[in-house]
């Protein structure tokens, strides 16, 4: 960019014509160009040689075998003009009346050199040494140089001159090497047109440089703090390869060393800003990159070493007219396919398109627009901004699709409210009335519990009935027997007590004693066993009572023989009853 202005300001002019050898300096030589508005530029009359002697620079030195002449043109395609070697240049001048001001100079060059006026060294820009290695190359740009000459007097001005051509880009490159020197009022080059279009364009890639890193900031924070949108993250790149092509642009215009190792940084962050720029909108417009996309992708990348060959500025030009293209293609199909925000990317595109469309005729000539490539900056913001208008724009659309989402989701939640709250009666009400059924199924429950205790020791007297009838059979039987025998001793004693025989009645009747009390004791063990199987098939009132435990022991003990007994032949006849069946 910077060679393109540098290229408009020193645009070869009409030599200043002068009949003798001293070029005159005079208000009626100054040019007013787009760019050099009262600038005289010194440009014939020049002597010069290959080789280096201080004593060319003295102002007496006899010049007149040197070989003339005239600058503004490509050093590097003169053959007399060495290349990494010294050369030196020498100009006879003089001033009129219209002159007499304080003056300045500017060099434009391509190396380094020293200016001398009337053989004293005024000026040192860079390091001229006849070592190659030692030379050091520096471009004083737009910097105002002093020039003190002394009015209406011829002097001479001498540039120790060490050529180091700019050999990048190969191909369209105006002018290789250059030397060239301008003079002007201090006055009017303290506010020229050129120091006004730097400052403009200086203050402008500011600006852009400030927008783009805020923006890069801004979406990197949302891709921190919400990583599954990963669109953030490119929206970042994007803006951070654009500041750093801005960055690269000021060190550009304000480099007074050479320029070539600038060219793969400038063109290769101008061209991944632009991919990445344009795969966001493919990404926002949900479009899957098709093979125009990687097309433009794998020219970018060859594009980028291609500076060396055609220059940087007509690389990016072409691939950013592509891309250009190509956005409007997307924004195009994106339009009809009515997706939300496609006409602010549109409007944007458009509006850069017709940009960089007035810039082109503008520098044909075609058209004029004061200052148009001062806006620059501002067209290559125009991308970030319409995404960041979108982005805007459809972040208000989202939230004002949640707000209204918000509204729905309170309506259907009072809606709810107002229905789990008569839910909720009604599961009162039926917890009540069941709960009341529950406690009635569970006294009901417990009546049949009862019931079924009783019935299961029912169940158990009736299984234990047979073996306490073997029980109850034994005192039964004692009872029984005994009474035979104490009925059979009644009638013996009546028969000795008839007899007279009281000795024999008193011993059958102690006999008898006996047998009444084995009767009783019998007797009581029957009512014993009688007892107890009340006492198990009555229902317990809960009241302890005080018990025998070794009569319980006992009884018990009995009782589960005599069940075992009872269960045995239980079994065993049911098991003689299937033996015969089979």
């Amino acid at each position: 960019m910077k060679h393109i202005f540098i290229f408009l300001l020193l645009l070869p002019l009409a030599a200043f014509s002068q009949k003798s050898s001293v070029f005159k300096l005079s208000a009626t030589g100054e040019k007013n160009t787009k760019f050099a508005n009262g600038w005289i530029a010194l440009d014939s009359g020049w002597k010069f040689k290959a080789g280096d002697n201080p004593e060319w620079a003295k102002p007496g030195f006899e010049d007149s075998s040197w070989q003339s002449i005239t600058l503004f043109q490509d050093l590097y395609v003169l053959p007399e003009i060495p290349k990494g070697d010294i050369a030196w240049f020498r100009l006879r001048l003089t001033t009129d009346s219209t002159m007499n001001r304080q003056l300045v100079m500017r060099i434009y060059q391509t190396g380094a050199s020293e200016i001398y006026l009337n053989g004293k060294q005024i000026h040192q820009l860079g390091t001229v040494s006849s070592n190659p290695d030692s030379v050091k190359y520096y471009s004083p740009n737009s910097i105002n140089l002093s020039f003190p000459i002394i009015h209406n007097t011829e002097q001479t001005l001498a540039i120790r001159f060490a050529n180091m051509p700019q050999v990048y880009p190969i191909y369209l490159n105006s002018r290789k090497s250059n030397l060239e020197a301008w003079v002007s009022a201090l006055d009017n080059a303290s506010d020229d047109t050129f120091v006004k279009y730097y400052k403009a364009f200086s203050s402008r890639l500011n600006i852009g440089i400030g927008v783009a890193i805020i923006l890069g900031v801004l979406y990197l924070s949302f891709f921190l703090f919400f990583p599954v949108q990963k669109i953030n993250l490119y929206f970042s790149l994007s803006n951070f390869f654009f500041a750093l092509f801005l960055i690269f642009q000021v060190i550009f215009l304000n480099s007074h060393e050479s320029l070539i190792k600038l060219f793969i940084p400038l063109t290769g962050s101008f061209v991944f800003y632009l991919l990445l720029f344009l795969y966001c909108i493919y990404r926002i417009f949900d479009q899957k990159p098709g093979w125009i996309y990687w097309s433009l992708l794998l020219l970018g990348i060859v594009a980028i070493p291609s500076a060396f060959l055609l220059g940087g500025n007509l690389i990016s030009s072409c691939v950013g007219l592509l891309i250009i293209v190509d956005l409007l293609r997307v924004s195009l199909k994106s339009l009809k396919a009515n997706k939300t925000g496609a006409r602010i990317i549109l409007f944007g595109v458009i509006i850069n398109l017709v940009y960089w469309v007035c810039n082109l005729l503008s520098g044909f000539s075609v058209i004029h627009i004061p200052d148009i490539d001062t806006y620059i900056p501002f067209a290559f913001l125009i991308g970030p901004l319409s995404l960041a208008i979108y982005l805007g724009y459809d972040f208000g659309k989202t939230s004002l699709s949640l707000r209204q989402r918000l509204t729905e989701v309170d309506q259907l939640s009072n809606e709810k409210q107002q229905i789990l709250s008569t839910q909720n009666e009604t599961l009162e009400k039926q917890v009540v009335e069941r709960t009341a059924a529950l406690n009635k199924s569970l006294i009901d429950l417990k009546s049949t519990q009862s019931q079924l205790i009783q019935s299961e020791k029912m169940a158990s007297l009736g299984e234990l009935t047979a073996g306490i009838a073997h029980e109850i059979q034994n005192p039964l039987n004692f009872v029984n027997n005994f009474s035979e025998v104490s009925t059979e001793l009644v009638d013996e004693m009546n028969i000795e007590i008839e007899k007279g025989n009281t000795e024999d009645a008193k011993l059958i009747a102690k006999d008898l004693k006996q047998n009444l009390e084995k009767i009783n004791h019998h007797g009581k063990r029957a009512g014993d066993i009688v007892k107890g199987m009340l006492q198990h098939s009555r229902s317990s009132s809960g009241v302890k009572v005080p018990t025998d435990i070794n009569a319980l022991a006992d009884e018990y003990l009995r009782l589960a023989y005599h069940g075992l007994r009872a269960k045995d032949k239980s079994f065993n006849a049911t098991t003689k009853t299937d033996l015969m069946k089979a």
